[in-house]
């Protein structure tokens, strides 16, 4: 089987600070793989590092088969990111945020229609298409966030916590429509989420990132077993322990950063 991803000695520093502290480990095409740790742990480091946000400090990085240090445009066509932070526009409504990220992503003017109908059907918001999205609940954003990143059929889907907030149905929901879209398009999914128990029930394996390193990886059977636990979740806070994290940069800073990345892209379409 091929590798969607490969990370090698990867390393990623700030000043005197190590966030990402020469990592290395693979996804398989076709793989759900769940990037797991505490607040500050080093794993929101790494995915910007896979999504172009950042530039590593040394190490390699390919992604569906391009660097995303030196070829920045072919690794953003062939993904699609949902990010933990809200990145709709309220005023558009659910049918014009699908129909400009298509456009972003240079889908054909005459598959549009025809994918944006069906990806809207299939997280049940076709009714809503003309509705502007201030107007939607949290979930309904959420269903709306991941149709829009599957509008280019990507290779690879980034989810920075998928389902945070979310209550149970609207979490179980979505998970089925990912795990149908992973088997159908044998599409890779890439994964963050503190709900241990989500990551042990929908990832085919499992890495666990603490203080900047790869503590652990494998199936959950695996890393259960390796950590003599009934749980993901028991296995993670005896890898990890159970000290509180705080969370490292804010918000407004992740969102700036963002904007400024895809921004220049938009600027060179």
């Amino acid at each position: 089987m091929n590798e969607a991803i490969q990370v090698k000695n990867l390393t990623r520093k700030f000043g005197e600070f190590t966030a990402v502290d020469n990592i290395s480990f693979d996804v398989k095409q076709g793989e759900i793989f769940a990037f797991l740790g505490p607040n500050g742990a080093g794993k929101t480091t790494t995915i910007k590092m896979l999504t172009t946000l950042l530039h590593p400090t040394s190490g390699q990085l390919i992604v569906n088969g391009f660097s995303p240090v030196t070829q920045t445009d072919e690794v953003r066509k062939s993904f699609g990111i949902v990010f933990q932070d809200p990145s709709l526009d309220d005023e558009l409504t659910a049918y014009e945020n699908m129909e400009f990220h298509a456009v972003f992503y240079g889908v054909k003017k005459s598959l549009r229609e025809e994918r944006i109908k069906s990806l809207l059907n299939l997280v049940e918001l076709w009714d809503r298409k003309d509705d502007q999205v201030k107007h939607f609940s949290g979930g309904m954003k959420r269903r709306l966030e991941i149709a829009r990143g599957l509008i280019h059929h990507p290779k690879i889907l980034f989810l920075d916590e998928p389902t945070i907030g979310l209550d149970p149905q609207t979490r179980n929901f979505l998970w089925g429509y990912i795990k149908e879209m992973n088997k159908k398009e044998n599409m890779t999914v890439f994964v963050t989420t503190h709900y241990m128990e989500e990551a042990e029930k929908i990832a085919d394996r499992v890495a666990i990132i603490d203080h900047g390193k790869i503590v652990t990886i494998g199936t959950p059977s695996e890393i259960k077993k390796k950590t003599k636990t009934t749980s993901l979740e028991e296995a993670f806070l005896k890898l990890t322990g159970k000290v509180i994290r705080e969370e490292v940069g804010s918000a407004k800073d992740q969102m700036r950063m963002r904007r400024r990345a895809w921004g220049g892209r938009a600027n060179r379409s």
